[in-house]
């Protein structure tokens, strides 16, 4: 599926709720994408660390590839690594739709999007906590998605930090109402209501689906709540 075509699957599906590979059965991971996708969801989230950028370590490339053939869902690589450039290839080749960089982790993103884009596949760019919105203006022109971490990267089971929904606020705002804006951590049905009023439309969730003993429950929670709020908010922006 080319790039426009992804996106466009992607925009006319949000509110999307994307799990995150990270919390899964790493000794089963291809039952657990059967398991996700006849659960319903739309979009497999790969959180990629190599204990450098973040202090911990997942899977790679040659992984993400030999799962390729498993599935039809669209593959987001979310490089938490420190030499994204580097290795931007291995990842093209395994099959990923989606790449997301972060802007800390490199000195030019502009040129690293556009390298993501020119291989086939939609850009990304990621901002840790403590990094504004600010840092990523100038490049928003360049990515197809902006993925705001709501809680330090490098661990799943994190509390999500309400800092986040104001930088979620400004995003949208930037990037306008159709625009992808996900947000990545404590994301369960409490917090993804918060997320979804302030402009996030993709969630990616770990703990509040792999912790379920049925996945299919587990997601369509996720959904319902994240659907009644972005309802909510496109009347709100209808009416203004």
């Amino acid at each position: 599926m080319s790039r426009l075509a992804v996106l466009d699957n992607l925009q006319n599906r949000t509110p999307l709720i994307a799990p995150s590979l990270l919390k899964c059965d790493f000794g089963d991971l291809g039952g657990e994408i059967g398991r996700l996708e006849r659960a319903g969801a739309e979009l497999l989230h790969w959180d990629v660390m190599d204990g450098h950028f973040v202090p911990n370590l997942s899977y790679g490339a040659p992984v993400i590839e030999s799962l390729r053939r498993r599935t039809r869902l669209p593959f987001d690589a979310h490089l938490m690594i420190s030499e994204p450039a580097r290795y931007l290839d291995d990842f093209l080749r395994a099959g990923c739709e989606l790449i997301t960089i972060h802007v800390e982790a490199v000195p030019d993103p502009a040129s690293l999007l556009r390298r993501i884009r020119q291989g086939g596949a939609a850009a990304g760019i990621a901002l840790n906590p403590n990094t504004p919105a600010a840092a990523i203006e100038g490049v928003l022109d360049e990515c197809d998605l902006v993925l705001v971490m709501s809680v330090e990267p490098g661990f799943g089971g994190q509390k999500f930090l309400p800092s986040a929904l104001d930088k979620l606020r400004r995003l949208r705002g930037l990037m306008g109402e159709t625009a992808l804006l996900a947000i990545d951590g404590g994301i369960d049905p409490q917090t993804i209501g918060p997320a979804a009023e302030a402009g996030a439309n993709i969630f990616v969730a770990g703990s509040a689906i792999f912790d379920a003993d049925d996945y299919g429950p587990a997601i369509e929670r996720l959904r319902r709540s994240s659907l009644a709020m972005t309802e909510d908010r496109s009347q709100l922006t209808t009416d203004n």
